[in-house]
């Protein structure tokens, strides 16, 4: 049989590496401050930003924010492409943070999000296409013990999955939370 798309190449080796779920801190900033990337292999190994722009950090309580991704094929059409979603949990409402919020939904801004999860690796979700505030919810719970937050999910649709990041090159890009 032809194959007319390009041959496995590799496969996959069973890695001895600790593994952890979770999401240690999330970066954002609008899509338009990338003016360039050098990616090579699924690894971003520079981002060129525009001047005077970086990603801010938005901090949360540990073990409540997450990712996903998911690949959708559709046989009949021909079409594949990856289904990025990055969840943020920020606790206790606020002025500041609904104003934040606020930013990051005006005009259904396109946006760029690095994450770094619990096994130290950073991840750019939105690279090609951009992320988008798709939903915001949460309230006040019911019992004392209950969240009083806002959940933000970001949704983003790629042709590839979402690239691991250098972590040589983050420091340049955030500005850190106050």
């Amino acid at each position: 049989m032809a194959c007319n798309c390009s041959l496995i190449t590799g496969g996959i080796v069973k890695s001895c590496d600790l593994n952890s779920g979770g999401v240690e801190k999330i970066y954002i900033t609008d899509w338009c401050n990338i003016e360039s990337y050098v990616e090579a292999s699924s690894e971003v190994t520079a981002i060129t930003m525009a001047t005077t722009s970086q990603f801010w950090e938005y901090q949360f309580n540990r073990n409540t924010s997450s990712y996903e991704e998911t690949i959708n094929v559709n046989i009949e059409n021909g079409s594949t492409f990856f289904n990025q979603s990055v969840n943020l949990i920020l606790h206790r409402r606020d002025k500041t943070k609904a104003e934040a919020i606020r930013e990051l939904a005006a005009g259904q801004k396109q946006l760029a999000i690095i994450v770094l999860d619990s096994n130290g690796l950073y991840w750019l979700f939105g690279k090609d296409s951009g992320a988008y505030l798709t939903e915001v919810a949460g309230g006040s719970g019911v019992a004392k013990g209950d969240a009083n937050s806002y959940n933000l999910t970001f949704t983003s649709e790629e042709a590839d999955n979402a690239p691991e990041v250098d972590n040589t090159i983050i420091p340049a890009l955030l500005i850190p939370a106050p």
